[in-house]
């Protein structure tokens, strides 16, 4: 009787958390098909207002599996990048085989770390632990499912009628703000696809510096799993 009564206490809970679980993954489809290309610029602007800007092919195939190739500047034409999960790597023309980065570093430099460059479904790394509703938008609170993601804690704030991220607070263990990414300017990409097209984050780690990703154009598409294999790192160009 009394296991009955303590399971009845944690079923609104449970219940709960399935109804964020649900939620969150409603966010990740409405930002990106499961599988897709893209195209898309990344601007780094220091504080004196010096700019630096990469235009990136990126491709994506389940939940966490993605691929980019820079595409300009000419310094970095035939550079990419492959994530599988947690592990990633990156492609140098000429230097051989891929070597490995992590994904608190920046292959771009600037705020955006390769996590967020290659971000995956936020579903796949997170689990939801609370979600909440304030001035008409779904605020929901996320665990890292493990200690190799890059942000231990997340707290998205989303539109709850177009269930799309406004602001992203990326956090440490103990909560301290790393960095905040900030979701603008809604555009139909066509197919169904209606999102943020602009992406800006700042850090109070990194004050007076600001980056920003720029989408142009978004499209399901299907692919291979050769596509994403260090082998085929040096063929991306053949998928554009």
């Amino acid at each position: 009787m009394l296991k009955l009564a303590a399971l009845m206490l944690l079923l609104p809970a449970v219940v709960f958390a399935a109804d964020g679980t649900a939620l969150l993954k409603e966010i990740d489809r409405n930002l990106t098909p499961e599988s897709y290309e893209s195209y898309r610029k990344l601007i780094n602007i220091e504080p004196n207002g010096a700019k630096r800007e990469y235009t990136m092919f990126t491709v994506k195939k389940g939940l966490d599996r993605v691929a980019s190739l820079f595409l300009a500047p000419a310094s970095e034409n035939g550079r990419s990048t492959l994530r599988l999960g947690e592990n990633m790597w990156l492609y140098v023309p000429g230097v051989g085989k891929p070597i490995r980065i992590t994904s608190l570093q920046s292959v771009v430099g600037g705020v955006f770390n390769n996590a967020d460059i290659l971000q995956l479904d936020y579903a796949a790394e997170y689990d939801v632990s609370a979600v909440d509703e304030k001035d008409g938008d779904y605020v929901l609170r996320l665990k890292a499912k493990t200690r190799t993601v890059a942000y231990d804690k997340l707290v998205i704030t989303a539109d709850k009628a177009g269930k799309l991220p406004k602001k992203i607070e990326c956090m440490t263990q103990d909560g301290m703000l790393i960095k905040t990414l900030y979701f603008k300017e809604v555009k139909d990409f066509g197919g169904g696809i209606v999102r943020p097209s602009v992406i800006e984050t700042d850090s109070p780690l990194y004050r007076g510096y600001k980056s920003v990703m720029i989408f142009a154009k978004i499209k399901k598409r299907e692919f291979k799993d050769e596509v994403f294999t260090m082998g085929f790192m040096s063929r991306m160009a053949e998928l554009r």
